[in-house]
């Protein structure tokens, strides 16, 4: 492990548990906690106006910084919504990507270069209409103005983003929960763990069960998992079954390299699918993949996430393979939203 990585998992060990430099930073989460509270104060009282869609917004975002699986949930959101007869459109910051003055807006196969890994892969697997700026207050405006048919905006991430209203705040966590409780730099919070309490939903990505689920009460709460359900030879398309790499003569053969914001997260898929990796790589969230790094990776085949492919493409690199999930809800999340759309709707 060389020196950044060390440091970086010795900063995530104290963010999950707390430490001498989680106390040493405690000074600074307070400055993040006035911050936050006068933006939020400033809206409320007015001072700063949000814009309102002429159409009901949901807004799928997180507390703890990093990954935690907002992504499969705006897939689903998309599709679970289409499937009851909603017309849903999605804005996105596109990180990653050099702003423009005006959104991009798109539709189908994305550049990740122009729109950014997430919107390109919720594109590809939604094929709902996507438009990413930095404001997303522009970005929902271009949407609308491009897709007139819309009648719903699904919002990745952006909980903090407060300068488009909300019609519904889902909040997405992982089996970190809220770490050590602190604010940003002390702990991984971006606002006080108390927020959970205001949203109208928290879906809990996490493969144990123990979970609430589905509770009348707000906020509702649904635990997720992400299923795998395949995957895909980048080079030609071929398929096969997450289990064809756990057995002979592929089993041993097979590598895993992950760029999101939990590798851990994908590598143990793979694992409780029965593969075990000869080699496992970690890379930064947001890797761009603008020169391989699977050179000294042994193996026949590497098992990639969906989200470093859609950037792995141009690498010409015949051992990839895309390993595609589906968030699977202990409840009926789809369901749920839908209702609480239809009494958010607007005149």
């Amino acid at each position: 492990m060389n020196t950044s990585s060390f440091l970086l998992a010795f900063l995530h060990r104290q963010w999950r548990h707390g430490g001498w430099l989680s106390t040493l930073l405690t000074p600074l989460s307070a400055l993040t906690a006035r911050a936050v509270r006068r933006k939020r104060d400033d809206y409320r009282a007015g001072r700063r106006q949000a814009w309102r869609a002429p159409v009901p917004v949901v807004v799928v975002g997180n507390l703890y910084v990093g990954g935690t699986g907002k992504t499969p949930v705006v897939i689903a959101a998309v599709e679970g919504l289409r499937a009851r007869g909603w017309t849903p459109g999605v804005v996105s910051r596109g990180y990653g990507v050099e702003p423009g003055a005006t959104p991009r807006v798109g539709q189908g196969a994305l550049s990740p270069r122009e729109f950014g890994d997430e919107p390109a892969l919720i594109a590809r697997a939604s094929n709902a209409p996507v438009a990413v700026h930095p404001k997303r207050a522009l970005a929902a405006q271009a949407l609308l103005q491009a897709h007139p048919e819309l009648d719903v905006i699904v919002s990745d991430d952006g909980l903090q983003h407060l300068q488009l209203a909300r019609d519904i705040e889902i909040v997405v966590q992982d089996e970190r929960g809220t770490g050590n409780g602190r604010l940003l730099p002390a702990g991984p919070l971006r606002e006080p763990a108390s927020r959970l309490g205001e949203v109208d939903a928290v879906i809990t990505n996490a493969a144990a069960d123990g979970a609430p689920a589905g509770a009348a009460t707000a906020p509702r709460h649904f635990r997720m998992r992400l299923a795998p359900v395949g995957a895909w030879r980048l080079t030609d398309g071929r398929q096969q079954p997450l289990a064809w790499f756990a057995q002979p003569p592929q089993a041993g053969r097979v590598a895993a390299a992950a760029g999101i914001g939990n590798p851990q997260r994908f590598f143990q898929t793979l694992r409780e699918a029965g593969i075990e990796p000869a080699a496992e790589l970690s890379l930064p969230d947001h890797y761009d993949y603008a020169r391989s790094p699977f050179g000294d990776l042994p193996g026949e085949h590497i098992l990639v996430t969906a989200k470093d492919a859609i950037k792995c493409a141009a690498l010409d690199e015949p051992r990839l393979w895309e390993v595609r999930v589906a968030a699977r809800f202990s409840g009926d999340f789809a369901g749920w939203l839908s209702t609480a759309l239809d009494a958010a709707k607007r005149p």
